[in-house]
Parts: structure tokens; C-alpha cells; sequence
């Protein structure tokens, strides 16, 4: 913790940290648009088969005689369960006899149809264009739209462990830039996209880097903030995801065109590539990876920013050397990933936070990326979500410290696969109470994924917690890639999926009481820590957790 030290001489919150941040929120809240942008973009609109005479332009008024289209539209396209016409079926022969019937709808089933050979007819009401009626990704092909989104999700998997590791090697700021140029430039292509699997890619692409912005910018501004305001920097890079979402209901109700919206959401990264030449890269990186002249350099630089006018003075290479001894010693021991796994304390712990942070991640994918099960007004519900995500994530912290990590957890949880499960249950029809079920869902699942995130940096070691977050990326991309995949298991039950969502929340609840509880423990630092389980006083832990803080 010695770099807090020298954190505290150039000023640990201050003007620079502050334009610090208004250079990583803004990326933060774009990336968090693209990560749902699915839900617009490639929106389902009502549709049915195409009919020679009633959608052929050189077809005139004239040729169809007295009948309306709705007449005309009677004798061509069967109705469904509902009375509705069929969307992906065409009666094989006009059926003009059901002109004579008066408001009787007769079995249907013996007469003989055909899918829509020739294509179908959407709604655009609501979207001028998706992804779904430019590729036709609807009835036999619509098991291809959650393909997609999947395929962006393993983008950022995959991103999510190489880039970490190249984060490691080449630093905070490099990675980052090239990130912001590579979504910048996949972003913008995928609105001029010629075919559905160049499109696919592009996704995959996206995906790679929109996770990494969103960590490597949380990294730039965390690794130069106090020990004391890192929670509340935390809170305010969450609720800008949130921002993001919300955001995003703006400009989809906007832009009705998904090539624009693409674009728009796209562009912008060119801006922060540019931007971001701005930032300062951590010194903390720079110094532990033995490039401690460039980080004294960036030390004197915040120092600069921040009006300490006595620090650059201060700073020199031979008390840096001696701040940082026993940090840089630690740094020279060598672990690995699989040090998580080795002793059963530590594998019990990492095990049980993968599984929790897999389950609760499906909900919370499953929900914002199917918001047209909960209504028609998908825009509003996405401003909705997003501002009581935000809420969510704000008032988990203070709930942590009444009720404690596990039981929050546990209560959270449960209400989420609760909310769910109740909600698959509930007819179309009733609206409201849908939409209310759906909000509380997202809600807790938002609050549910801030507690977890406490509890996670309480029970893993610092030695190994940089490791343990990239098993924990994976676990969450994993969950993130199968959300929009379970919902191709519609074609064997409607209410399938979100059984799924529902289920998997809860179970995990369950696994919750066989970690520690940790409210009002001080961190751990080493794996004898987690083997020894240790316990503390009240007493101790108000000494532990006494923290002298240097006025600058």
C-alpha cells in the first residue's frame, strides 16, 4: 500500500482526477449503448407473408376490384390462435369462400398452406428498418437473431482476457486507444454491413473491445483515486453504464433506422481516440513494471494538476525507490492463476463467486435483451431500467452495511428469480403489472450484481484478486453469450427461457451462506489469510480500518 503514500503527496482527489473522469465516463456510457444495442437494432416488428395482389407495386387500385385489404388479406393469410393473422404462413390457394362467412371463423386447419416462399411484409411503425427485416431473420430464420447477439458477447470474452493480459504487458492507456479506435471503426462499419455474416463479425469484433473500455477506463481513474473515495468513483462508473442505457432508449426513439443508430452510437469513438491522448496512464503500472522514470513523470504531472506546488520538489527517484521497496519486492513473486485452485479454502471461495456471478448474470441479459416481451413501448422501458439500475447500484451500498453480504445477496437474488418466474405466468394483457414485475427484476439483479461485486473483493486476496477478476470477466461473459441463446429454446416451449432466468438466480441464493460473511472484516491479503479464516473483534477491526488521512 505504499503507493498510496505517494498518491496522498500529489493529491489523491482532486482537479486532475476529476478531469480524469470526465474523460472515461463519456466511453463508458457509448460502450454500455452497443452491449444492448440489439434490443433496437434488431428489434422483431409484426410481419406476414408476402401477397402477389395485395403487396405488388404494379399492381393498381383497380385490379383488385371492390375488396379492401382487409378482405383481401382474409382469403390469402389464416388466422391464429389469437385471430390474428398467421406470420409465417400463406394459405397455398385464395380461399375466397370465407368472403361468405359473416363473423365465423371456420377450422382452418384442413386448409392447405405454405410458408412465405415469397418473402414477407413488416410493420414500421415502430422501427423503419432492423437488422430483422434486412436479412428476413424471422420465422424458420429468426433462431438467428440471438445468434448474434451471443456472438457479440463472446467478443467480449474474448477481449476480455486478451486485451487483459495485453492491459498487463503494454498498459492501461494503449490498450484503451486502440479499443476506442477498433469499436470506432468496426461500430461504423456495421451500418454499411453487405450481408448478414459480415455484419456477425463486425459484432464479434465490437464486442472484443467494448469490454475493454469499460475496464481499462475504470483502471485509469480507480488506480489514481484515494483508498477512501474508491467506493464512491466505483459508484459513479456503474451508474454511467446505467446513463448508457438510458441514453440509448433516447436515441433509438430518435433514430428509427438502425444504420443510423448504428452510426450514431458509433461515431463518436472516433472522438474519444482522439480524446483520450489526454489521459494519464498509472503510475502505479508504470512503476511496478520497472518503468519507474515514467511514473515519476506522471506523478509530477497529477501533481501539477492538482496545485501541489511542494510535491514536484519532493518527488525524486531515490524516494520513490524507497516508498515502493516492499511493493516492487512483492511484485517479483510469481503466481499464477491456478493458485486460486490449490488450497480448499480458496477453491471453495473462487468456485462458489464463479457460479453466482454466472447465474446472475443471465437474468440481467435476459431481461434488457428481450424488452419486447414486457410491451410494445420498448424505448420507455428502456429509460425506465436504466434509471433504476442506477438507483440500484446507489443504494446497494448502504443496504451492505444493515443487512451484511450474504443476506443481501440471498434477498436480492431471490426476488429477482421471483420477479421473473411470477412474470412468465402473467398474460400479455396485463401491462402493467408485467412492467412492474420486469422493473423490479432489473432492479434487484442490479443491486443484486453491486453486492456481489463487495462481498467478491472481500473474500479473494489481494496477492491474487487481479487474477481472480479475469476468471470472473469469464464467468460473466459466459453468462452474458448464453442469455440471448436460450431464448432459440422458444420453439420447444414459449415459457422456457425465462424458467432459465427465473431458476438459475435462486439457485444461486442458495450457495450464497456457504461463504463468510465479511461486513466489517479488513481485507485479505495473502492465500494463508483465506486458509487460516480468520476472525476479528470489533475492537480489532475499528484498529485495522483506521486510516490516517494526509491533508494536501
Amino acid at each position: 500500500m505504499a503507493f498510496e503514500e505517494l498518491l496522498n503527496e500529489v493529491g489523491g482527489l482532486g482537479k486532475f482526477q476529476i478531469l480524469q473522469m470526465v474523460f472515461v465516463l463519456p466511453p463508458v456510457m457509448i460502450a454500455a449503448c452497443h452491449i444492448l444495442l440489439e434490443n433496437f437494432t434488431a428489434a422483431i416488428p409484426g410481419h406476414r407473408c408476402w401477397v402477389p395482389i395485395l403487396d405488388n407495386d404494379t399492381v393498381s387500385d383497380n385490379d383488385t376490384g371492390i375488396f379492401s385489404p382487409d378482405v383481401l388479406l382474409r382469403i390469402f393469410i389464416p388466422l391464429d390462435s389469437n385471430l390474428k393473422p398467421e406470420k409465417c404462413h400463406r394459405f397455398l390457394l385464395p380461399q375466397w369462400q370465407l368472403l361468405q362467412l359473416n363473423g365465423t371463423f371456420p377450422n382452418m386447419t384442413d386448409l392447405d398452406t405454405e410458408p412465405c416462399v415469397d418473402g414477407w411484409v413488416y410493420d414500421r411503425s415502430s422501427f423503419s428498418s432492423t437488422i430483422v427485416t434486412e436479412w428476413d431473420l424471422v420465422c424458420d430464420y429468426q433462431s438467428q437473431k440471438p445468434v448474434v447477439q451471443s456472438l457479440f458477447m463472446a467478443g467480449m470474452l474474448v477481449g476480455g482476457l486478451i486485451y487483459g493480459h495485453l492491459s498487463d504487458r503494454f498498459g492501461r492507456k494503449l490498450i484503451l486507444r486502440w479499443c476506442l479506435l477498433q469499436l470506432a471503426i468496426s461500430g461504423t462499419c456495421e451500418a454499411f454491413a453487405p450481408t448478414f455474416l459480415i455484419y456477425c463479425s463486425l459484432r464479434f469484433w465490437s464486442g472484443c473491445s467494448a469490454v475493454v473500455i469499460i475496464i481499462n477506463n475504470w483502471m485509469l481513474i480507480v488506480e489514481w483515486t484515494r483508498t477512501q473515495s474508491k467506493a464512491m468513483v466505483i459508484t459513479l462508473i456503474t451508474c454511467a453504464i446505467s446513463i448508457g442505457q438510458i441514453m440509448l432508449g433516447g436515441l433509438a426513439f430518435v433514430f428509427r433506422d438502425w444504420h443510423t443508430l448504428q452510426l450514431v452510437v458509433s461515431i463518436p469513438f472516433f472522438v474519444f481516440f482522439f480524446s483520450s491522448r489526454w489521459l494519464v496512464e498509472s503510475a502505479r503500472w508504470l512503476i511496478i513494471t520497472n518503468k519507474p522514470d515514467e511514473g515519476l513523470k506522471e506523478l509530477k504531472k497529477v501533481a501539477h494538476r492538482n496545485g501541489i506546488k511542494n510535491a514536484e520538489a519532493a518527488l525524486n527517484m531515490e524516494g520513490l525507490r524507497a516508498t515502493m521497496q516492499e511493493e516492487l519486492e512483492a511484485a517479483q513473486t510469481k503466481t499464477t492463476v491456478f493458485a486460486l485452485f490449490r488450497t480448499p479454502n480458496l477453491r471453495k471461495r473462487i468456485c462458489l463467486l464463479l457460479f453466482v456471478r454466472f447465474a446472475n448474470t443471465i437474468p440481467f441479459f435476459g431481461i434488457f435483451f428481450n424488452l419486447q416481451h414486457f410491451g410494445s413501448n420498448i424505448f420507455l422501458f428502456q429509460v425506465i431500467f436504466g434509471v433504476l439500475t442506477a438507483l440500484a447500484r446507489c443504494l446497494a451500498f448502504l443496504v451492505l452495511n444493515y443487512m451484511g453480504r450474504r443476506p443481501t445477496q440471498m434477498l436480492f437474488m431471490f426476488l429477482v428469480g421471483l420477479s421473473i418466474l411470477t412474470n412468465t405466468f402473467v398474460p400479455q394483457e396485463m401491462q402493467t403489472l408485467r412492467v412492474t414485475l420486469a422493473s423490479v427484476g432489473i432492479s434487484c439483479v442490479a443491486a443484486s450484481i453491486t453486492s456481489y461485486s463487495v462481498h467478491y473483493d472481500e473474500l479473494i486476496p489481494t496477492l491474487l484478486r487481479a487474477k481472480a477478476l479475469g476468471l470472473d470477466v469469464m464467468a460473466a461473459r459466459c453468462g452474458s453469450a448464453l442469455a440471448p441463446l436460450l431464448m432459440t429454446l422458444v420453439v420447444y416451449l414459449p415459457t422456457l427461457p425465462w424458467i432459465i432466468y427465473g431458476v438459475c438466480p435462486i439457485i444461486a441464493s442458495l450457495v450464497v451462506p456457504f461463504q463468510p460473511e465479511t461486513r466489517n472484516l479488513p481485507l485479505l491479503d495473502t492465500i494463508q489469510d483465506v486458509e487460516n479464516n480468520k476472525k476479528f473483534s470489533r475492537e480489532a477491526n475499528e484498529k485495522d480500518f483506521y486510516i490516517k488521512v494526509t491533508k494536501f
